[in-house]
């Protein structure tokens, strides 16, 4: 493993059992490396095995076959499952069944409480992690009083004043409407950008994969895709032919393309515009 990489799946697989007792692959042969201090966005349709992906990642499951190295750590050594889940923290899908405390604060003490962290850092790591996503100001409010993106981002913020490598957004926005998706995404980026915390994020939404440094597209268990976000969203028609979308601006310029009509590869919507301007301009 580069010691530059923080997580790395070796020819790794994994099934479940089904309702007849027979093995169901979800995972086969998957090899995958994340660096330290990436951004990475993995995509897939329901059933592609991403979700399955992440609780491999912290151990939640473990792999058949094949090994998961965690900050060089196997975690089929149970040794080091304390150690393995330390670095790598996660949020899921419904904030609402993350919400354990009786207030904002609370809920982020909770799993330091359970690490043991003195009290005096543990107030200090409180306080660092509701500043760091912006909910300084609802300490004392009630969980279940605030929206949906709030709520992510005090998860977030628990995660985060346990001083992770990684945050784990595994479909942490599907749940969301477009204003709290966005709020997370932002987070998620600042966090990445300015304190250098690796971001994995599990999502089926293209859009949230754009300003990923690379996209990992899953499908029938398989890495089917791999590279940055201009590569893989460039492969319009084997995107689609998976079940996947790509993003509005990259579509939208397909389709006028078709027409005859040629504009430069753009992720961006806004970026998109300004090339229609240009050429309604020279017209």
């Amino acid at each position: 493993m580069n010691e530059e990489s923080l997580l790395a799946f070796r020819n790794v697989s994994f099934s479940y059992e089904g309702d007849e007792g027979q093995r169901v692959p979800v995972l086969k042969s998957v090899d995958l490396t994340i660096e330290k201090g990436s951004f990475v966005s993995i995509l897939g349709h329901n059933g592609s095995g991403k979700s399955t992906l992440a609780k491999l990642m912290n151990a939640l499951l473990l792999p058949e076959d094949g090994t998961i190295l965690v900050t060089g750590f196997d975690t089929k050594d149970g040794e080091m499952l304390w150690e393995i889940r330390r670095h790598v923290g996660m949020v899921f899908q419904n904030p609402d069944n993350q919400i354990v405390g009786a207030t904002v604060e609370d809920d982020v003490a909770f799993g330091l409480e359970n690490m043991g962290v003195d009290p005096r850092e543990m107030r200090q790591r409180i306080d660092e992690a509701l500043l760091s996503v912006g909910m300084e100001k609802y300490r004392m409010a009630q969980p279940h009083r605030l929206s949906g993106g709030q709520k992510q981002r005090v998860a977030i913020a628990g995660i985060m004043a346990m001083r992770p490598s990684v945050i784990i957004l595994d479909e942490a926005t599907a749940m969301l409407d477009p204003q709290g998706r966005q709020e997370v995404m932002l987070l998620a980026r600042r966090l990445n950008r300015d304190e250098g915390i690796t971001i994995i994020n599990i999502t089926h939404f293209p859009e949230e994969a754009v300003f990923s440094d690379r996209v990992t597209v899953m499908n029938a268990g398989e890495v089917l895709m791999e590279g940055s976000p201009k590569d893989v969203f460039n492969q319009i028609e084997r995107l689609q032919s998976v079940g996947l979308d790509v993003p509005f601006a990259v579509r939208l310029r397909h389709e006028l393309a078709a027409k005859g009509i040629e504009l430069p590869f753009v992720l961006h919507q806004e970026e998109l515009v300004e090339h229609v301007c240009r050429l309604l301009l020279t017209k």
